[in-house]
């Protein structure tokens, strides 16, 4: 009774639907106070409840529980418990027709015990605590649905056992009335001791009594009938929402929002609607058989067929999509699933077969049904048969080694390109269910692909995947997409996207955020609201960048890219500012003290950060430099901790963190002697201030030239005109050349040696550096 030891004292903070649904009125919080003990010592996990062979056991159980609640009621000293105890006891033999259901009943009562004690249930029902966000908040609801779902199969269940209950006591009742009819009409026997039995005035009391009570019984029987279909009905219309919101936060998960792909509960809710769905067929050719064919029990026999149909067909799945991003003549896989797999009728196997098709076909595929005649690609390996796993209980038929060797493409619109195009795979079958005589034809269709033929085209493609999954909507004609969003929606596209791609925990803040804004939109004014601006699929990848060309995608990619691959510490440390403009960048920066840094990512090149940092001017002023974007090449060279460790003009991180307290963890521990004799190298990073800088005075090996713009404190918000020098003492913003890496120690890379001689003479290293200087970059 220790689980339930934990569990009293922390009911007070459950709220009253929550115990309703945890403690249903087929299995009420008595029983479970009054019997704690002995429902504990008993092994209903090792029950399978799908398991016929297991009724005898759980009748036992059942039994036990019925005596054990009586012996509790005889013991009771209220009068109102006891008559309680003893209704209690009576609602129990609902489950004397199918005992299992009652250890599924008591089993899913004591799990959501231990999953409440485990997760808190101060934390998470105290009305102190503040409700949790994100993906636990999003587990929190699903749970709750499922309960919810749970909840509805298991009165629906119960509203059959009530059914049949009806059924057998309607015919318990005729069986009496057609012995006393029979009686009536011999007459008393000879042997007749019951004075009172053969009087005929009690005898035709009797009959009428037994007819009043089966016309009750046979009505009820057909209300309850009636009640039944309704509610597997709904029941099912709610399974199927759920099936089709699991595709949908699927098809959503590919920007990185919270995705359950775990289909067990669907399987089994699935499973037990096609049993409730055989059971009230049976229970309307019966009702039939001893009513006669009526028009309302034709039209249950309809309902149930139509809802039949729905749940097989509904029950096919893509378990695992294929690629949104296909390259031709490339390997790929995909799942696909069948919740009912465990009811496919034994015998010949399940052949799925796959077949790419337009969004045009998948568009009349969703209003006609017709399979594409078509054939607008060539797809290699695209059988796979349908197999059931007994240790997972799943039946799946995995694609495996697909590819497409070609495509058709179709006829473009105005500009656009082939990565805009969009298709999808079919899966087709035919099977039949153990208990149907006909088979069942069934299809499914993948979320939608882009197929390139050229990495080059990956980016783009990979835009117009990121689009379809932000901002379709559910139930949508396939594959309509809006041409323009709120950027809100946008924004939170970005972030989501950002976090997933990245892997980290840390989005994107609305510094960020509103920086995106005035890039995609080319409004650079500080102060502007874009949360309602409507940003259109051409902002996002079809036209270039102001003075760029580029794309907004195609550059926020190569941030993500970047970040993922050399920066992913940095970012979710919070060490990276990241998308930031120069006119906020001057306002942070303007009035801290020289020294002090902070990282950003280039909004000139794809794919680079800069350290924008406060220098000393020559003039006795400040200047906010920035050094040359770091790409993916050169961090590869000397790690971002490393590089900010050797730049002696940067001191403190923003806002003010000493550098060597912030990035310590970064920095490289320097490399012993090599065994052989050779002496290790070190790579330098360093940054040249000095403006003057010419071809006749080159800096040493161990210096680097810097990227730099100036700025001062009076400056205007403006960065594209000149400062009036009157008002000022520093220039507009200008671009020097860049970084560049020395060597200290005797070991050279290998494309600076001569094939004659060890090392080049300095001469040849310096001359390299000053060709380095020709060719500047902007941040």
């Amino acid at each position: 009774m220790a689980l339930w030891a934990q569990m009293t004292p922390q009911l007070q903070y459950l709220p009253t639907q929550t115990l309703n649904e945890l403690y249903p009125d087929t299995f009420p919080l008595d029983i479970r106070h009054y019997l704690a003990s002995w429902i504990e010592e008993q092994a209903w996990e090792n029950f399978n409840v799908d398991n016929m062979e297991q009724e005898p056991q759980a009748r036992r159980l059942l039994e036990q529980m019925i005596h054990l609640i009586h012996e509790v009621s005889k013991q009771n000293p209220s009068m109102v418990e006891r008559v309680k105890l003893q209704q209690i006891s009576k609602n129990l033999s609902v489950f004397l027709l199918h005992p299992l259901q009652l250890v599924r009943t008591v089993r899913d009562i004591l799990r959501r015990e231990r999953q409440l004690l485990q997760a808190g249930i101060h934390s998470d029902f105290s009305p102190y605590q503040p409700i949790p966000q994100g993906p636990s908040s999003s587990n929190g609801t699903q749970q709750l649905q499922r309960q919810d779902s749970r909840i509805d199969v298991d009165n629906l269940v119960l509203k059959v056992l009530e059914l049949q209950n009806c059924r057998q006591e309607l015919h318990r009742i005729q069986a009496d009335l057609n012995y006393e009819k029979q009686e009536a009409e011999s007459g008393p026997g000879q042997n007749e001791l019951d004075l009172q039995h053969s009087d005929p005035v009690a005898k035709k009391k009797r009959i009428q009594q037994l007819e009043y009570n089966s016309s009750i019984c046979a009505e009820k029987r057909v209300q309850l009938l009636q009640e039944a279909v309704c509610a597997l009905e709904q029941c099912q219309s709610s399974l199927i929402h759920r099936i089709k919101t699991w595709r949908w936060e699927q098809h959503r998960a590919t920007i990185g929002l919270h995705f359950d792909d775990n289909l067990g509960h669907l399987q089994t809710r699935c499973e037990q609607l096609l049993g409730v769905n055989g059971n009230l067929r049976q229970e309307v050719m019966l009702v039939k058989r001893d009513h006669g064919v009526a028009e309302q029990f034709q039209t249950m026999e309809e309902s149930l067929s139509r809802l039949l149909q729905t749940l097989i067909q509904s029950s096919l799945v893509v378990d695992k999509q294929p690629p949104q991003v296909i390259k031709t003549q490339s390997k790929f896989s995909t799942t696909v699933r069948y919740l009912l797999g465990e009811k496919i009728a034994p015998g010949k196997p399940v052949l799925l077969k796959a077949q790419i098709i337009t969004e045009a076909q998948a568009r009349n595929l969703g209003q006609q049904g017709v399979i594409p005649s078509e054939n607008v690609g060539e797809l290699i390996n695209s059988t796979a048969i349908l197999e059931h796993n007994t240790a997972s209980k799943s039946t799946c038929a995995t694609f495996r080694n697909m590819s497409i060797r070609k495509i058709k493409r179709a006829d473009r619109k105005g500009s656009e390109s082939v990565t805009e195009e969009k298709f999808a795979l079919l899966f087709t079958t035919e099977l039949t269910i153990t208990g149907s005589e006909c088979p069942f034809s069934m299809q499914i269709i993948s979320l939608p692909v882009v197929v390139i033929v050229h990495g080059s085209q990956e980016i783009n493609a990979m835009a117009t995947v990121v689009w379809d999954c932000a901002f379709s909507e559910p139930n949508r004609v396939p594959f309509v997409v809006p041409e323009r969003v709120p950027w809100k929606q946008m924004c939170d596209a970005l972030s989501s996207k950002f976090m997933s791609e990245v892997q980290t925990q840390r989005g994107l803040d609305v510094y960020n955020l509103h920086f995106l804004a005035q890039k995609i939109f080319d409004q650079p004014d500080i102060s502007g609201d874009f949360t309602n601006m409507p940003v259109s699929w051409a902002q996002f990848n079809k036209e270039v960048l102001p003075g760029r060309n580029f794309t907004f995608w195609q550059w926020f990619e190569g941030v993500m890219d970047l970040t993922k691959k050399c920066l992913k510490e940095y970012w979710s440390e919070g060490l990276i500012f990241g998308f930031i403009g120069k006119q906020h960048l001057h306002v942070i920066l303007q009035n801290k003290p020289s020294g002090t840094f902070l990282l950003r990512f280039s909004d000139s090149e794809i794919g680079g950060i800069t350290i924008a940092y406060v220098g000393d001017s020559e003039n006795g002023g400040r200047k906010i430099q920035n050094i040359q974007p770091f790409t993916k090449k050169d961090l590869d060279s000397a790690g971002l901790g490393d590089r900010i460790r050797d730049i002696n003009c940067i001191t403190h991180v923003y806002p003010d963190m000493p550098k060597n307290d912030a990035f310590k963890k970064f920095f490289t521990v320097p490399s012993p002697p090599h065994p052989d004799g050779y002496l290790p190298f070190k790579l330098t990073t360093v940054v040249n201030t000095d403006h003057s800088t010419t071809s006749s005075n080159m800096p040493n090996q161990n210096e680097l030239l810097s990227d730099l713009y100036a700025l001062s404190p009076s400056m205007p918000m403006s960065f594209g005109n000149q400062v009036d020098p009157q008002h000022s003492t520093l220039c507009s913003p200008q671009y020097i050349p860049d970084h560049h890496m020395s060597f200290t120690g005797p070991v050279i890379p290998p494309n600076i040696i001569n094939p004659t001689s060890e090392l080049m003479d300095m001469d040849g290293i310096l001359s390299m550096c000053q060709s380095a200087t020709e060719d500047p970059h902007s941040a």
